[in-house]
């Protein structure tokens, strides 16, 4: 087998504020860990916590300005960025990528290797145009396709025809720096008391997150057990996103016993000032808020769906079936709230579990063995020198 590239070139949609964006800093960190050159070049502007990541490492990330997705004058601009860059091999990431980038990248004779992030564009008959096309992209210039999950994979080619072998699933990983003194700062700044138990839901704000469902469960609490007293607990919702009003009006009725912290660049803050993450979502391919639970060593309850039971299992989480049901979620988190060694158990189960597959360092060891057989099976490219 190949070497892993000394050069990878990654290609991007954009650097806007999103799951495939923000993981963006962990890889190339990764990759440069590991020995190889490192270039980054979104499709589109965006100044998403990406953007800043990526600087800290050194890569600029300068947009290409695309301004369409078959035109020959965008096609040549990702050539012509690609040419001059010279790798040994690029990376797309999300469908716009695939089709300007990976088109671009096979015609210069540059292995490609894509990966699909999501399951699903949306519900829409042009969101359907849309994935079929890059799909068809995929296997055209594609040497390799990388889903997040095993679940990911298996829905992918039964929609797609695409052969087998050439799709494999790799999981992300991640590495968060708790911010243990900045937690219990936030937690003061928010008037929270030291023996409240605190949940925390870490997702953008849209439809199909869980958030109305976990406000109907929180509610629910102490209706259901009249009688029974349970520990003080807040819940915290972190993020914006297009349904944050509707989730700040459903939100009123519990006073300040939920409190929405809008977008929170300080992850590692949050996470520290949470004792159980809350991640009942509709459908999710791999979540990067549940690794970052996991590797903060927190209890969770999410939805058996997607890829989630590949990260967490049940000594390691509490699952609660998918589309998630109030009533589910609050038998969940009473069994929880008031069983603080419960908590400790699942918290450091899930720790160890990260520590064993989800780190940095173990995804990228993941994606450069697919780099390796890519360049195996791929056009060969010398790398061009950097001098």
């Amino acid at each position: 087998m190949s070497e892993p590239p000394r050069r990878v070139h990654i290609v991007i949609d954009s650097l806007v504020t999103g799951g495939a964006e923000n993981l963006l800093a962990e890889q190339a960190r990764g990759l440069l860990e590991a020995g190889a050159e490192v270039e980054v070049s979104p499709l589109q502007a965006g100044d998403g916590p990406a953007r800043a990541a990526l600087e800290e490492l050194g890569i600029a990330a300068e947009p290409i300005g695309t301004t369409g997705l078959l035109g020959r004058r965008d096609r040549d601009r990702v050539a012509a960025v690609l040419q001059a860059s010279g790798p040994q091999l690029v990376h797309t990431h999300l469908g716009y990528a695939d089709l300007l980038g990976g088109r671009a990248a096979a015609r210069l004779g540059i292995p490609v290797v894509s990966t699909v992030h999501i399951a699903r564009w949306g519900p829409s008959r042009r969101d359907h145009i849309k994935e079929a096309l890059m799909a068809r992209q995929r296997r055209r210039n594609a040497v390799r396709v990388i889903t997040v999950s095993e679940a990911l994979r298996r829905d992918y080619l039964a929609r797609f025809s695409d052969r087998p072998e050439r799709v494999v699933a790799a999981h992300n990983g991640l590495d968060l720096r708790l911010e243990t003194d900045a937690g219990a700062a936030l937690r003061r700044q928010l008037a929270i008391a030291t023996d409240e138990v605190v949940v925390t839901m870490l997702s953008v704000l849209r439809e199909g997150k869980g958030h109305r469902e976990a406000l109907a469960a929180l509610a629910r609490l102490d209706a259901d057990c009249p009688g029974v007293e349970l520990p003080r607990h807040r819940l915290l919702i972190a993020g914006d996103g297009p349904a944050g009003a509707a989730i700040a009006a459903a939100a009123e009725a519990q006073g300040d016993r939920v409190l929405l912290l809008g977008h929170r660049s300080d992850r590692g803050a949050v996470l520290a000032a949470t004792d159980i993450l809350l991640h009942p979502s509709h459908a999710d391919a791999l979540p990067s808020t549940v690794i970052e639970a996991m590797s903060a060593g927190l209890a969770i309850i999410a939805s058996a769906v997607g890829g989630i039971p590949e990260l967490v299992g049940d000594d390691e989480a509490i699952l609660t079936a998918a589309p998630p049901e109030p009533g589910e979620i609050a038998a969940a988190l009473r069994a929880l709230l008031g069983d603080r060694a419960r908590r400790r158990r699942l918290g450091v189960a899930a720790q160890a579990r990260y520590r064993e597959r989800f780190t940095t360092a173990a995804w990228t060891q993941r994606l450069l063995a697919i780099y390796a057989e890519a360049l195996d099976q791929g056009p060969r490219r010398e790398p061009r020198s950097s001098s």
